[in-house]
């Protein structure tokens, strides 16, 4: 991977600590994706470790993903949220007790479409991992446009024929010399797929079943579940919208199931595939890890509270970095695992528990089970005053957008046992909006960066590969096909989490350089890293494909 931009950032940066060694102290997680060792820690090579934890764990070396929360590069849509001013309101205002307002009588999103067409903003803040010019380079060795390119010509067109008041025109049978110069055969099929699409959903919008229908089954010969990314985001988009269109003529409503920690549970092999090929969640688990070993390095009781726990295997990092210290010995770590499932809330004990003895680590796991977070107590943690607690919440409160009273509870509660570190994993994106058409904008972007970024990743019919995106159309069906409380897929910029947070005196604090060098050396670790980009925004890690952001990383301290 090509990181000169990376390079250019640490050369900017270095320049605020004498050397690495000083940067990184005795507490850093160490990594051998580069040269960089700790003091009295060097981490162990990659596959050594991998191997060691399979034995140990019956798992890969990470842990399972949530795949309804993807996201896009979205920077420039409109203000679907209120005002955050008042900052629960634009948490809240995603969830309306009645059912959604009836759609408008156009894409009143075809601005939306506009800014996507003009490209993304750059993020405020410096650039870490720039995508170089092969980047939208794919596994052919000649240039290929990109899914979210594909898209951003479509949407130029589409607003075209909006304006001119014509049907979608078959491509090939009207091309555009200047937007579509050069390209191949294929990518003008891709396009007219999209704007077709565009079409369908504008069809629904306005409640223009029949044509939409119509423009669905055009769709369908052009669209395929194990075709190129295009055609496979475009599948599955196009399913939902007919699954919408029958709930809104026939009354026909699915029971729409969206337990998504039980189905990625039950989906290992796919998600474990897509954990160790797809570079998103070990860049953030590395450098989020590290900001807690940071955190704790004094301490020596230390109390880890994870949020929606799932396998849990990111703690074996912890638990080598606790054990390799020399100067503060660890008298306890304890890990306490808030989840909504017993028996793979236990497994996960388990599993930890048998590679903290392979260690002498000394070592206690707690599970908090609970039926909803209302039930969360204080002293169903156990706490010890003399313990250094720290919270870790990767891709869990966004659950909660939908019942605001909720998670406003789950804040009160964390704000009253006063971590001294809190690490926040979310999406980066605007899929919050109460409107249909703009959430169906923004998801088709943002799936469709996510497609391309497990077509580069991912072999074309790895069996895994199929059934990790079958996961992530759960969240497009929540997207487009569900309503009100049952919409599920909900999330919101690293914007309006850090408002959100200001309303519980929640300070943001720096991501360290070796937690930032940390997601640097992961990245590299990915054949594909060319395309991964990691961007500053303000004190937040973005983690994003080709340009768009996917997720954010955020470390966050209480006043």
């Amino acid at each position: 991977m090509s990181v000169e931009g990376g390079n250019a950032w640490k050369k900017e940066q270095v320049h605020k600590e004498e050397d690495w060694g000083q940067a990184r102290g005795t507490d850093s997680l160490g990594s051998d994706y580069g040269s960089y060792e700790d003091d009295g820690f060097i981490f162990s090579k990659y596959l050594q470790q991998e191997r060691q934890l399979q034995a140990i764990l019956g798992y890969g070396l990470f842990d399972n993903l949530r795949f309804d929360v993807f996201s896009p590069a979205l920077e420039s849509c409109m203000d679907e949220i209120a005002d955050i001013s008042e900052t629960s309101s634009r948490i809240q205002d995603v969830v309306t007790p009645e059912k959604e307002k009836r759609y408008p009588q156009s894409l009143a999103s075809l601005q939306l479409l506009t800014s996507h067409g003009r490209g993304f903003k750059r993020l405020n803040g410096g650039r870490i991992i720039e995508p170089s010019s092969e980047s939208i380079c794919m596994k052919e060795s000649i240039h290929r446009l990109s899914t979210v390119e594909i898209m951003k010509v479509a949407g130029q067109r589409f607003i075209q024929s909006f304006s001119e008041k014509v049907d979608v025109v078959p491509l090939l049978n009207n091309p555009f010399d200047i937007s579509f110069s050069g390209i191949s055969k294929e990518e003008m099929e891709d396009v007219e797929l999209v704007d077709i699409l565009l079409a369908a959903a504008e069809k629904v919008c306005c409640q223009e079943f029949e044509l939409a229908i119509k423009f669905l089954s055009r769709c369908d010969r052009l669209s395929s579940i194990n075709g190129n990314p295009v055609q496979r985001v475009a599948y599955y988009f196009s399913e939902a919208l007919r699954e919408k269109i029958d709930q809104e003529l026939k009354g026909f409503k699915k029971e729409f199931s969206f337990d998504m920690e039980q189905i990625v549970m039950d989906a290992s092999s796919a998600s474990l595939a897509h954990r160790q090929e797809v570079p998103f969640c070990q860049v953030e688990q590395f450098a989020g890890i590290q900001a807690i070993i940071e955190n704790v390095a004094e301490a020596k009781k230390v109390h880890i509270i994870d949020l929606g726990i799932k396998c849990g295997v990111q703690w074996t990092l912890l638990m080598q970095a606790l054990a390799s210290r020399h100067e503060c010995t660890l008298e306890l770590l304890k890990i306490t695992a808030v989840g909504f499932s017993s028996s793979q809330t236990e497994v996960s004990g388990k599993r930890l528990m048998g590679f903290a003895q392979s260690m002498n680590l000394p070592f206690s796991f707690r599970a908090v089970i609970i039926s909803d977070i209302l039930d969360l107590k204080e002293d169903q943690f156990e706490l010890d005053t003399e313990e250094t607690v720290a919270f870790y919440s990767e891709f869990f409160i966004f659950n909660l957008i939908a019942q605001p009273d909720h998670l406003d509870y789950l804040m009160g509660v964390i704000r009253n046992i006063n971590p001294c570190i809190m690490v926040v994993t979310e999406v980066e994106a605007n899929l919050n909006s109460p409107a249909f058409v703009s959430r169906f904008i923004e998801g088709l972007f943002f799936y469709g960066a996510y497609f391309d970024c497990i077509d580069a990743c991912m072999e074309r019919y790895d069996k895994n590969r199929i059934n990790t995106e079958k996961l992530l159309n759960l969240g497009i069906r929540s997207l487009v096909v569900a309503d009100g409380n049952e919409r599920r897929a909900r999330h919101v910029k690293i914007d309006v989490w850090r408002a959100f947070f200001s309303r519980f005196r929640m300070e943001e604090k720096d991501l360290s350089m070796s937690s930032l060098y940390q997601a640097d050396l992961m990245v590299k670790n990915f054949a594909r890293a060319r395309s991964c980009t990691l961007d500053m925004n303000g004190k937040s890690l973005i983690v994003g494909w080709m340009g768009t952001p996917i997720h954010s990383l955020s470390v966050w301290k209480f006043l």
